[in-house]
């Protein structure tokens, strides 16, 4: 706003004193000398009230040296001008004003502000993330709305296209059933090589035990004729491979041999002796893999070794003399009193041992045979094979 200047001076062209005068609101100083300086402060006073509803301005204080004061536009002192840029430049950013009092004072409000600084950037972090996601979102809607099909023809060609083939569906339901497959098959041989031995080894220790318990009460030896099939009434031992299991009449699968025992032939027409006969071919038949495999490691025999055979009388003990490593499951010669190929050339007491080979499988049967070396009654104890 421009700042009114005071009215001429009575005589124009006349310039105003230099030292001599001075501006008459200046308090200490001396009074006008003449008229025409009086009537200059009367105008200027006359014109204040005008000037004052121009603009209001702080009392100016010239320097001492100054020539003239009526085209000098109004400055504020330095240190005033310093204080009202702060003032604004504070009001421009918000910022509070400093706090009155010492040191911690001051401190104190410096922390006071930036939290409430901190809390008003991150309500502002939030507001700009939460409009970017909705103008992220507005343009992917936007692009999702401009990849969808303008037409049902077209429409129907996308659901056609996102539809799987025949070829992929057949290709995946296969695959799952090979998974379902392998599964089961893996628990089929878990089950075949490992639970099943646990089970017979579990049934024919027990067998065992029973028919000791029951010779230990009677002394009489019945009649062969008399077992039923899956009934047990001996024990063989094979000291060399640690085995020890019950033997029951017949060879069927689920009642004997799946239960971890030993079976006797002994239905016609594969019909053989027992032990105590005088004469004849004992011929027994046992698994070589799974439900408790007794018989999986005859092959190792050699010649002479025992294999002891307890009844509920006696002790008959066997020396192992030949091995038939595999012949047809049709072979049933190997089973005769004088079976052919094993070396006997007379009627004696003989022991067979029948089981599959090779392992694992059923294709063939392993033969081996055993001729009585020792008849020892129970009450006379144990053989020598079976101390040792």
């Amino acid at each position: 706003m421009p700042i009114r200047a005071p009215g001429p001076y009575p005589h124009s062209g006349e310039t105003a004193p230099r030292s001599a005068e001075k501006p008459p609101h200046f308090a200490g100083t001396t009074a006008p000398h003449s008229g025409e300086t009086a009537t200059r402060s009367a105008e200027a006073s006359a014109r204040a009230p005008e000037a004052a509803e121009t603009a209001v301005l702080p009392p100016v204080t010239p320097r001492g040296d100054d020539e003239t004061v009526a085209l000098r536009a109004v400055e504020a002192p330095p240190a005033d001008r310093t204080m009202l840029l702060r003032k604004v430049e504070a009001d421009r950013d918000g910022d509070p004003e400093p706090a009155p009092g010492g040191r911690a004072a001051r401190r104190k409000a410096a922390q006071g502000t930036g939290k409430r600084a901190g809390k008003h950037g991150s309500r502002a972090a939030r507001r700009g993330t939460a409009e970017a996601g909705a103008t992220r979102a507005a343009e992917g809607a936007g692009s999702a709305g401009d990849a969808r099909p303008r037409t049902r023809m077209e429409a129907k060609r996308a659901a056609r296209a996102r539809k799987d083939s025949p070829g992929v569906v057949a290709s995946r339901v296969v695959g799952e059933l090979f998974i379902t497959l392998g599964v089961v098959m893996l628990l089929f041989v878990t089950y075949q090589l490992w639970w099943t031995n646990i089970l017979a080894h579990q049934q024919a220790n027990g067998a065992a035990n029973n028919l000791q318990k029951k010779w230990d009460e009677s002394g009489d030896e019945r009649d062969p004729g008399t077992f039923s099939p899956g009934q047990g009434f001996a024990i063989i031992y094979i000291p060399k491979l640690d085995v020890k299991a019950p033997i029951a009449e017949g060879i069927d699968k689920h009642k004997v041999l799946d239960r971890g025992m030993v079976g006797h032939y002994g239905k016609s027409p594969l019909k053989t002796a027992m032990p105590w006969d005088k004469k004849g071919n004992f011929a027994l038949a046992g698994h070589r893999n799974t439900h408790g495999e007794p018989f999986r490691y005859i092959n190792r025999l050699k010649p002479g070794d025992e294999i002891v055979v307890e009844t509920q009388s006696r002790y008959y003990t066997y020396a192992m003399s030949s091995i038939l490593p595999q012949t047809p499951p049709s072979n049933t010669g190997v089973i005769k009193p004088v079976p052919p190929g094993s070396g006997f050339t007379k009627p004696g007491r003989y022991i067979t041992l029948t089981t599959c080979t090779p392992e694992f499988t059923s294709t063939y049967r392993m033969i081996v045979w055993g001729k009585m070396v020792e008849e020892r009654p129970r009450s006379e104890g144990k053989p020598d094979a079976l101390v040792e």
